[in-house]
C-alpha cells in the first residue's frame, strides 16, 4: 500500500475535473478523495504504487477535453486507510489562486438531448453539463461551486441532484446543472401589447425560485419561443439575453428590419454579424475553409470573419431601392390575435410583400464588404430558436453604439427600450459582462481580432514568472487592461472603446471581479502616455508606483513577449492613433525594440490632421491635411476630382487655412489616416461612418491581379522619415489618366507593403535584429499583411504576428504590463 497527494493547476475548474478525477481513481481500484481549493485541485490516493504512478500520469493524459493541465505535483504521504474515494468539499485559502474556466459552447450530447421529443429536456434552452455552458460569466468567486455562482437561487430538483451525485452521469458535479422544473425559465416581455403572464417584473422576481410542473413549463416554454420566432419574421427586433449579455437580433434576409436596427441602435454603416442555423446555411453566403469551420463548430464559437459569396442578385437589389427602406414591417406576436396577424402574415416583409428570398441577406448587414462576421449558435436557446426561424439573424451587441452591452432584465428593459419591439429574457443572473470573441483566418492560423467570450479569462503564460504583480490600463480604443501575478498575465476581456462614464464604470467593475477571482494585488501600474486617456487617468489616480509606456512600444512588445524573444525586434506598428515621446500622433512606426525601451528608427512624414478627431470622422480633412503637409501645389492636380466634388462650400479655403496656422491640427504620423485620405482622394469613401471604414473598403475596392506599386521616398537622417509625396503624385496621375479605382488602390497597398519590408531590412541590418513583429490595427488589411509577410519571409527575416492576443489596441494592455516588468528587472 502507498499512497501520494497530487496538486494539479490550470483550469481545471469548472470543466468536470474532479468527476474525472474521481472515475480514473475508482478505474484503478485506488481509494482517498478529491477536492477544489483556491489554488487549484488536490486528491489523495491510496493503493498499488504501479497504480498509483499510472493514475499521476493519466489524470494529466486523459483529462477532459477543456480542462488545460499545466502542473501535476505528486507528494508521497503516508497511507491512512480510506475505503473508498469520495469528493470531499471544496476549500477557499486566503490569497490562493486558481484558473477559471471561460464559458463553452453547447456540447454534443446536450445538443442531442435538447432536440430529442422523449428527453425531459427536450427545447429545454438551459441545458448543460460538465463539458458545456456558463462557466465565467456566472461564477462570483472560487473555488467553483454553485453557490458562488448566479445558480445558486435555482435548488435542483430531485432528477437534477441525482444527476449531479451520480458518478456515472456526466452532470455528476455540473454546477449548472438544471431543468425545466428547477432551473432558468424563459420570458417574453413586448412592447405595446397586453400583458400574456410570460413577462418578467422585478418586483416578482423570488429567490430562491420554486419547481415548476414539467409538462407546464415545456408548454410556457414553447409558446414564448413560437411568439419570438413570429416577431422576428415580422421584421421586429428582439433584444435577447445570452451567456454575457444582451444580443440585438433581427432577421438577418429582411432589408426594413436591418435598416431600422441600424437606425435604432445608431451603428451607420459598421457591419453586423450574422448567426446561420448551420454551417451549411452559412457556407450558402461565405467561402468556410476547414480551419474556419472548425471555429465555427468548436467549444468556443465565436464570431469568424468570412470571404462573401456573391449571393445577391440584380432583380433583388434593384427591387430594394426601388421600395426603400421606410416602411415599417408589421407582424403578429400570437397566432390568430385579434388584430388578424398570423403565422402567414408574419412571414411577409415590409408592406406585406414578401421577404428577401432565403438565399439573400439584406444588403446592409455588411454594405461594401467583402468579408462577413459569421457565427453559428452557442447556447442551447440559440439552437432552438435558429432551428425554429430556420434562417439567419443579425446578431449585434445589445447596446446604443458606444456603451457597454446590456447585462441585467432591468438594465436591459430600460437602456434598450427605445431600440428593440421585444425582450426574450431568462433570469438565471449574469456576472461577468462579455461580448462576443472575434477571430479570422490567416495563413491557416487563427487571429484574434477581439477577444473575450471563450478565450478570456484565460491567461497568458509570461515568459518567466514576474517579482511583482502588475496592473496595465490599456489604451483608449479596443480597451482590455492586463493583470499579472506569478507566470501568468491575465488580459481581460474586451471592453471597447473608454470614452463614457458607462464604459468605465464597466471597466471598474470588471477590473475588481479580476483582482477578486485572481487574488491579485498590483504593486505597479502601467499606462499609455496620453494624458487624455480615461485609462490613463484611472491608473494615476490610484497611488501606486507607474510606468509610463509609448503606445507602439506596447504594441511590438506584446508580440514580442508572446513568442519570449527577449533579443531586439525589428517592429512595424501601423495604425491610427498612439501618443508620441514628442508630443505629436504617432503610428506609422519602424521601431527597434527590447522588453525595456525602443529606438524609434523610422516613421511616415508627419503631416497635419485638421481639426483632430473630426480628421478621422471626415478623411476628406485628412486627405487636405495631407496634401497641404506634402505640396500645396497638388491641390490642383485634375486627379483630385474625386475629392473636390466631395466638399461642401468653402471646406477647401477653411481647411487648408487650418492646417497651414496650426489651428486644431495636430502633426500626426499614422499610417492609418494616410490610408484615410488615400480613400477619400480615390472617391472610395470621404466620410467615416465608424473607425476604420474607409481603409477597410479601400481594401475591398482593391484588385488583387494588379502587381504594380507606387513607391515612397526615404530620408538618409536619423530617425528614416519616409515620404508617401511620391506615392501620392502618382497615384493622382493615375486617377487623372482614367486608370480604375481597383487598380490604384492594389498599387497603393503593393507600395506600402513593399516600403515596410525595404525599412525593416535596413532595420534589422542597423541592429543585428533576425525577427520583425508585425502589429496595429491597420495590419487588420488582408492585402497589406500578406504583402509585408511574403517580403520579410524573402528577406530572411522571421516575421512575428499576435495569436492569443488582437492585433490591434486589444493586446496593448499585456505589451505595457512586461514593459513595466523588464523596467523594474522583474521579468
Amino acid at each position: 500500500m502507498s499512497a501520494a497527494r497530487l496538486r494539479i493547476t490550470g483550469v481545471v475548474q469548472g470543466v468536470g475535473f474532479r468527476p474525472f478525477v474521481y472515475s480514473l481513481a475508482r478505474s484503478h481500484a485506488l481509494t482517498g478523495w478529491v477536492n477544489n481549493t483556491s489554488e487549484g485541485v488536490f486528491a489523495v490516493v491510496e493503493g498499488d504504487p504501479d497504480a498509483i504512478a499510472t493514475f499521476a500520469r493519466e489524470v494529466r493524459e486523459l483529462a477532459p477535453v477543456q480542462a488545460v493541465v499545466e502542473t501535476v505535483d505528486v507528494t508521497p504521504v503516508e497511507p491512512e486507510g480510506f475505503a473508498d474515494f469520495t469528493i470531499r468539499e471544496s476549500e477557499a485559502a486566503d490569497g490562493a489562486m486558481t484558473l477559471v474556466s471561460p464559458d463553452i459552447a453547447t456540447c454534443p450530447a446536450c445538443l442531442a438531448e435538447l432536440r430529442d421529443p422523449g428527453d425531459r429536456r427536450h427545447r429545454y434552452p438551459f441545458v448543460n453539463c460538465t463539458n458545456c455552458g456558463p462557466r465565467f460569466t456566472i461564477i462570483e468567486d472560487v473555488p467553483y461551486d454553485r453557490p458562488k455562482t448566479t445558480m445558486r437561487g435555482f435548488p435542483m430538483c430531485h432528477a437534477c441532484a441525482a444527476e449531479y451525485a451520480d458518478p456515472a452521469n456526466r452532470r455528476f458535479h455540473a454546477q449548472p446543472n438544471a431543468c425545466p422544473v428547477c432551473g432558468p425559465r424563459l420570458y417574453l416581455n413586448v412592447k405595446g401589447r397586453a400583458p400574456s403572464g410570460w413577462e418578467w417584473d422585478w418586483a416578482k422576481d423570488r429567490v430562491p425560485r420554486p419547481h415548476h410542473d414539467a409538462a407546464a413549463e415545456h408548454g410556457r416554454t414553447d409558446d414564448i419561443l413560437q411568439a419570438a420566432r413570429f416577431m422576428l419574421e415580422g421584421g421586429d427586433i428582439l433584444a435577447i439575453k445570452g451567456l454575457g449579455g444582451f444580443h440585438l437580433a433581427c432577421d438577418a434576409t429582411n432589408e426594413v428590419a436591418v435598416a431600422r436596427l441600424r437606425e435604432r441602435k445608431r451603428r451607420w454603416g459598421k457591419p453586423f454579424a450574422v448567426m446561420f442555423p448551420d454551417l451549411a446555411a452559412a457556407r450558402e453566403h461565405c467561402v468556410i475553409d476547414e480551419a474556419e469551420a472548425a471555429l465555427l463548430e468548436g467549444s468556443v464559437r465565436p464570431i469568424v470573419l468570412a470571404r462573401r459569396l456573391d449571393t445577391a442578385s440584380d432583380a433583388h437589389e434593384a427591387a430594394l431601392v426601388a421600395g426603400g427602406t421606410s416602411q415599417r414591417a408589421s407582424a403578429g406576436v400570437f397566432v390568430g390575435e385579434a388584430d388578424g396577424h398570423s403565422e402567414d402574415s408574419a412571414r411577409r416583409g415590409a408592406g406585406g410583400g414578401e421577404a428577401a428570398p432565403m438565399s439573400a441577406l439584406a444588403l446592409s448587414v455588411a454594405p461594401g464588404l467583402a468579408e462577413l462576421g459569421v457565427m453559428l449558435p452557442y447556447t442551447p436557446l440559440h439552437h432552438v430558436l435558429l432551428a425554429d426561424l430556420g434562417r439567419p439573424l443579425v446578431m449585434t451587441s445589445g447596446n446604443l453604439s458606444d456603451e457597454p452591452i446590456a447585462m441585467d432584465n432591468a438594465e436591459a428593459l430600460a437602456r434598450l427600450a427605445a431600440l428593440a419591439d421585444g425582450f426574450l429574457l431568462h433570469d438565471r443572473g449574469i456576472y461577468a459582462r462579455y461580448d462576443d470573441s472575434v477571430v479570422r483566418v490567416v495563413a491557416g492560423e487563427t487571429e484574434m481580432v477581439r477577444r473575450s467570450r471563450g478565450y478570456a479569462p484565460f491567461p497568458l503564460r509570461l515568459p518567466a514568472p514576474a517579482g511583482l504583480q502588475v496592473f496595465a490600463a490599456g489604451p483608449e480604443q479596443k480597451n482590455t487592461f492586463c493583470l499579472t501575478r506569478g507566470a501568468y498575465a491575465f488580459v481581460s476581456q474586451h471592453v471597447g472603446d473608454m470614452e463614457n462614464a458607462e464604459t468605465l464604470e464597466q471597466y471598474e467593475s470588471t477590473l475588481a471581479l479580476y483582482q477578486r477571482m485572481f487574488r491579485i494585488e498590483p504593486e505597479l501600474v502601467a499606462y499609455d502616455l496620453h494624458p487624455e486617456y480615461l485609462s490613463t487617468k484611472f491608473a494615476l489616480s490610484l497611488g501606486l508606483p507607474t510606468e509610463g509606456v509609448q503606445h507602439h512600444h506596447a504594441h511590438v512588445v506584446a508580440v514580442a513577449a508572446e513568442h519570449g524573444v527577449r533579443e531586439p525586434v525589428v517592429g512595424l506598428a501601423f495604425d491610427g492613433t498612439g501618443y508620441g515621446t514628442d508630443g505629436t500622433i504617432w503610428g506609422g512606426e519602424v521601431l527597434i525594440s527590447t522588453w525595456r525601451d525602443f529606438e524609434r528608427f523610422a516613421h511616415l512624414k508627419a503631416v497635419p490632421m485638421p481639426g483632430g478627431a473630426a480628421a478621422v470622422r471626415r478623411p476628406a480633412r485628412m486627405a487636405l491635411g495631407l496634401l497641404s503637409g506634402l505640396d500645396r501645389g497638388l491641390l490642383d492636380h485634375p486627379g483630385l476630382i474625386n475629392l473636390h466634388s466631395g466638399l461642401a462650400t468653402d471646406e477647401l479655403t477653411t481647411i487648408l487655412a487650418m492646417a497651414d496656422q496650426g489651428i486644431n491640427s495636430p502633426l500626426t504620423s499614422s499610417m492609418g489616416r494616410l490610408f484615410d485620405a488615400v480613400a477619400a482622394i480615390t472617391g472610395v469613401r470621404s466620410d467615416a461612418l465608424y473607425e476604420g471604414q474607409p481603409a477597410i473598403e479601400l481594401e475591398a475596392a482593391a484588385d488583387p491581379g494588379e502587381t504594380g506599386a507606387y513607391h515612397f521616398d526615404v530620408s538618409s537622417s536619423s530617425p528614416v522619415v519616409i515620404d508617401p509625396l511620391p506615392v501620392v503624385s502618382a497615384l493622382l496621375d493615375d486617377l487623372a489618366a482614367g486608370v480604375s479605382v481597383p487598380v490604384v488602390s492594389a498599387r497603393f497597398h503593393n507600395g506600402v507593403a513593399a516600403m515596410a519590408v525595404e525599412i525593416a531590412r535596413g532595420a534589422a541590418k542597423a541592429s543585428g535584429a533576425r525577427h520583425v513583429v508585425v502589429s496595429g490595427g491597420v495590419m487588420m488589411n488582408r492585402l497589406l499583411l500578406a504583402g509585408i509577410l511574403r517580403g520579410v519571409e524573402a528577406a530572411g527575416l522571421t516575421p512575428l504576428l499576435p495569436r492569443a492576443l488582437p492585433i490591434n489596441d486589444g493586446g496593448i494592455s499585456f505589451g505595457q504590463a512586461v514593459v513595466a516588468l523588464a523596467r523594474r528587472d522583474a521579468v
